[in-house]
């Protein structure tokens, strides 16, 4: 079926020039309704910048088989929309005051604009996906609708892991499988989808972009740890302050001798503290448990499962270079 598709006839955006198109369209929406007050932290939230992954993911699948990526535009804004409601949702869960280096809707507003507007995002996430060619809406909203279900079992386990002390690593990666890596790899599907691209195509593509989103995560864990405030726009040991079951904690809690367990209990137990003096007590443990390094082999474990999944597609490696271009940008970030 791959032979239906003249490789030579059409353009390969790269990455840098797809994000362009992104933010540009981005910049341009309308929020034109009333009443203003409801819009203004929608326009606000996607201002903010970001790396534009899942959008940028999903024209990048629609272009390994089509050039008119502008087409599908509207649908790609749909799922950064869709992103960025989770984002502002999670911020208020998780009380975070700053997202990307700017505060979050509930500090700069309040609990209710945070809670209001996020349900509008929603909304504006599902009417921008629906704008697609008809013939191919019931296939893409079904796969929307089941990633937008599994997103919200994967925050669902999240929480259910913050009361529970024998969370196994297993659980923790079927979590952040759920709560992060589904939109990636939705992301990638929906765009071959929309392309007309082969079935067995856009299930490898699916693959490809679980397994590049459960790498991606586990190295947002390492960057919350072992980044730098100015790059990551995040503070650095949140996850260390508020006891967060990461792959670190738990491979730390498993790995542990007797008196480095003693010594990591008493700060995850601790109900007063200098909060700068954790985050340097929990590092310095992971330092000398070795979970920097662990954690480095598993993001590559999987980034060398993603390169095996898109081997599958049945395209010529050239046409696929300027994804995995894309995909090792991410495993090298910063932030």
């Amino acid at each position: 079926m791959a032979a239906f598709f003249d490789f030579n006839l059409y353009y390969m955006y790269t990455s840098a020039q797809i994000l362009e198109k992104v933010n540009t369209a981005l910049a341009a929406l309308p929020y034109d309704r009333e009443p203003a007050g409801l819009y203004a932290p929608i326009r606000y939230v996607l201002s903010l910048g970001g790396k534009r992954i899942r959008p940028v993911l999903m024209l990048m699948g629609y272009n390994l088989y089509r050039e008119d990526v502008d087409s599908i535009m509207m649908p790609a804004l749909g799922l950064e929309t869709y992103h960025n409601y989770t984002l502002l949702h999670d911020d208020l869960m998780d009380r975070a005051d700053v997202r990307r280096g700017h505060p979050t809707v509930h500090k700069k507003w309040d609990e209710n604009a945070a809670i209001l507007s996020g349900d509008s995002m929603l909304v504006l996430a599902y009417q921008r996906m629906a704008q697609c060619q008809p013939e191919m809406l019931p296939q893409v909203m079904e796969q929307f609708t089941e990633t937008a279900l599994e997103i919200g079992e994967g925050q669902q386990y999240d929480i259910e892991f913050e009361t529970r002390n024998d969370v196994t690593e297993d659980e923790y990666i079927e979590m952040i499988r759920l709560k992060t890596s589904v939109l990636l790899a939705c992301a990638l599907k929906i765009g071959a989808i929309l392309a007309g691209a082969p079935t067995a195509d856009a299930d490898a593509l699916y693959d490809f972009g679980e397994q590049i989103g459960l790498a991606f995560q586990l190295q947002d864990d390492y960057l919350d740890v072992y980044g730098d405030f100015k790059v990551f726009g995040k503070r650095i040991g949140g996850d260390i302050l508020c006891n967060k079951k990461t792959y670190m904690l738990i491979n730390a809690q498993l790995r542990a001798n007797d008196e480095q367990r003693c010594e990591l209990t008493k700060w995850l137990t601790a109900t007063t503290y200098d909060e700068e003096e954790k985050i340097a007590a929990v590092t310095h443990l992971y330092d000398e448990i070795g979970i920097p390094q662990l954690a480095q082999q598993k993001i590559q474990y999987y980034y060398d499962l993603a390169e095996k999944s898109l081997a599958k597609v049945n395209l010529p490696e050239a046409t696929k270079q300027n994804l995995w271009l894309y995909a090792r940008e991410m495993l090298n970030r910063q932030s």
